[in-house]
């Protein structure tokens, strides 16, 4: 069962607003008719640019799989309410802990997204960021919340139908952030059937859990959705690692980057994952930049992975 949306149109504070002038007098008896085709003109250039607008689009969805109905926000591009019988690529962008699914509106992202739109840097396509609270997107150690098949199984179909999505791996991508990063590549390498894409930042890739871990910490971080105490056995069986050991990752465009600094490690993990890519020579990209586990980093390299998601649906050389 869908809960109401909330729909709102997201404006542009920066935009400039052109006056139209015409460029010769005409005589006073042609006035009115000129005011009027003015008017008239006025209407469908304004009405043009409504229709063209992008916009956010948020709700809910109620599902067996979890115990709570789970949020959602879907940012639409420019051209979707003016296409009606148009199918869009998707961009699943999941988000990391202590976020939820309007991270992107709030944090800054969108204003990214709306300005490589508008320069026709990517192209169009909608990105849905479902909420995941502290899921790390698997199915629980206790079995409570099975936040992996309601994704696979309920939430992308019941998404692609209602935001008319392509509904087939060329027109399907998956990103994320720490967390988000860790369960897109999850998905990505486990259901590279379902993704033609994966670009991620400061993904939260620990093999394996450090020694003496304290099990208060670890939940603190990163909650119980691994078990509590903490299963390590169940930690190492789910992490991206253990998919991307598969044999069936070429054709998967991958993507990540993360900080040198990172102020969880994920840096050494990210590292490993880059090792072991190479090793079975699977193409991808990764990179290691300097900076830190936090937003400024992800916003200086957030255009970057767009531009590569953009490529890998095929909408831009």
């Amino acid at each position: 069962m869908e809960e109401p949306a909330d729909q709102r149109k997201v404006a542009r504070s920066t935009r400039k607003r052109h006056r139209l002038k015409p460029k010769y007098f005409l005589p006073r008896r042609h006035d009115r008719c000129w005011a009027l085709t003015l008017v008239i003109l006025a209407v469908l250039f304004l009405s043009a640019r409504a229709s063209a607008a992008e916009r956010v689009e948020c709700g809910s969805i109620k599902s067996s799989y979890v115990p709570a109905a789970v949020g959602y926000c879907a940012l639409l591009p420019p051209s979707y309410d003016a296409q009606p019988a148009k199918k869009f690529p998707v961009l699943y962008f999941l988000h990391g802990l202590g976020e939820n699914q309007s991270f992107l509106v709030t944090s800054g992202g969108w204003q990214v997204i709306e300005d490589l739109w508008e320069q026709k840097a990517i192209g169009e396509f909608v990105i849905i960021t479902p909420q995941a609270d502290r899921s790390f997107y698997i199915n629980s150690r206790n079995g409570k919340v099975k936040y992996e098949d309601f994704f696979i199984h309920d939430f992308v179909p019941r998404m692609e139908k209602k935001f008319r999505l392509i509904g087939m791996r060329k027109g399907r991508a998956i990103g994320g952030v720490s967390m988000g990063g860790y369960g897109a590549l999850r998905f990505a390498f486990k259901y590279p059937q379902m993704f033609v894409s994966v670009a991620v930042h400061m993904p939260a890739l620990l093999e394996q859990l450090p020694h003496g871990v304290g099990n208060a910490g670890f939940e603190q971080i990163f909650g119980t959705a691994f078990g509590s105490p903490a299963d390590e056995a169940f930690w190492k069986a789910n992490t991206p690692f253990v998919f991307a050991r598969k044999d069936y990752l070429h054709g998967l465009k991958i993507y990540a980057d993360c900080g040198d600094h990172d102020d969880f490690g994920f840096d050494v993990g990210t590292r490993q994952l880059d090792k072991l890519l190479t090793e079975r020579h699977v193409p991808h990209t990764i990179h290691i930049y300097p900076g830190q586990h936090d937003w400024q980093f992800v916003a200086q390299h957030l255009e970057q992975s767009l531009k590569f998601q953009s490529k890998a649906l095929g909408l831009t050389p």
